[in-house]
């Protein structure tokens, strides 16, 4: 049997809207899978996403 991995995930819930904000980080937060204010997405805690988060940290907060 194959042996399953648990890979940790982080918690993104959108707090502000992107209008406004320039296009790279708009484009960012659609990249990260929100579309609307409040939502909550489950990805994989990598650097490629802790990069993402720190381009758009005034829009976005960690869940836990």
């Amino acid at each position: 049997m194959a042996e399953q991995t648990k890979e940790k995930t982080i918690r993104i819930k959108l707090v502000r809207s992107p209008i406004g904000y320039p296009e790279n980080q708009k484009r960012t937060v659609k990249a990260l899978g929100l579309h609307r204010l409040n939502q909550v997405v489950e990805k994989p805690d990598n650097e490629a996403v802790r990069g993402m988060i720190g381009t758009i940290a005034h829009l976005v907060e960690i869940v836990e």
